[in-house]
């Protein structure tokens, strides 16, 4: 047992990987071409989105939120661990890793809010194309932003209060990056009302998403069958297609993660390597699924490509 009077600028260490003699460059390497990737891809559709005013409608505003979020969680978790491995430090000063936890938390449950408000922006455009300029407004629109974010903030930030106030005991961090259950465990007080209020938040977030998704969707393919024309039709199904696949990719890849730590014959390193997949698969893949169902991000990028090449 470690000293308990931990200052709040202590230094903490993470449990690095296991790396082969000669392999350090190279997964450095390999780990900044998926950053660079990933950035690329989603500055991408945040620069179209700005610039192309015919994409300044209530659906791509709110699309808005997603690559930007999905910055927030590749950036929060993979320059941190690629720096590590090139220095060999796996050090942390704990209002650093606190930061790191908190927006990772954030990007996590800022997925869910802002595909349940893609889902019910596709619900009034597709079942109710009378009413929806006049219910998507811009008003609606700061409206339905503000509270993804601010409810997602708001979550995570209870969470993350109740644990800065127990007393440390312990510095070593059990992962290559900082997350609440990692910070948790450092602790040696009473963490029953954490468990309990991380279960209730990670419940309202999923039952929120999940139930708006699912309203929504059934709403849109009851209107979809009954559609006759076949080009309405197909756009609206390409739309939630795209919505459907990354609701998909999140909700595997976060189950796959969470198995990783239930099960007890796996390497450490597999367990560590899982527990990043949520944080760099949807970043890399949500862009390009939106960039191939939804036409209009598609024609935008492809016209900016052919100017360039006339130019």
């Amino acid at each position: 047992m470690e000293n308990n009077s931990f200052e709040f600028s202590s230094e903490l260490t993470l449990d690095p990987f296991t790396i082969p003699p000669g392999g350090k460059y190279p997964i450095f390497l390999f780990g900044i071409v998926i950053y660079l990737f990933g950035m690329s891809c989603n500055l991408t559709l945040l620069t179209l989105i700005i610039l192309k005013r015919n994409l300044h409608k209530p659906m791509y505003l709110i699309l808005f939120s997603l690559p930007l979020n999905d910055l927030i969680g590749i950036t929060a978790m993979l320059p941190k661990i690629l720096s590590d491995i090139v220095t060999e430090t796996h050090k942390v000063y704990y209002p650093l890793c606190v930061l790191q936890a908190f927006l990772l938390h954030m990007y996590g449950g800022g997925i869910l809010f802002i595909l349940a408000a893609m889902s019910f922006d596709r619900y009034v455009a597709i079942c109710m194309p009378l009413r929806y300029n006049s219910v998507m407004t811009p008003r609606t629109i700061i409206y339905i932003v503000s509270l993804v974010w601010g409810l997602d903030f708001v979550l995570i930030l209870s969470l993350f209060s109740l644990q800065m106030r127990l007393p440390r005991c312990r510095s070593l961090i059990m992962n290559v990056f900082c997350d609440n259950p990692s910070l948790l465990k450092l602790t040696c007080g009473n963490t029953a009302i954490n468990n309990i209020i991380g279960l209730f938040n990670t419940a309202v977030m999923q039952a929120l998403s999940v139930s708006i998704q699912v309203f929504s969707y059934v709403k849109i393919l009851i209107t979809c069958v009954s559609l006759r024309n076949s080009e309405v039709k197909t756009k609206a199904v390409n739309t939630c297609v795209a919505q459907l696949l990354i609701l998909v990719i999140f909700e595997v890849v976060g189950t796959f993660t969470i198995l990783s730590y239930r099960l007890t014959n796996i390497s450490s390193d597999l367990q560590k390597i899982m527990g990043m997949l949520i944080f760099l698969i949807p970043p890399l893949l949500n862009p390009i699924v939106y960039g191939l169902y939804t036409s209009e991000i598609r024609n935008n990028l492809l016209s900016i490509f052919k100017n360039r090449l006339s130019f």
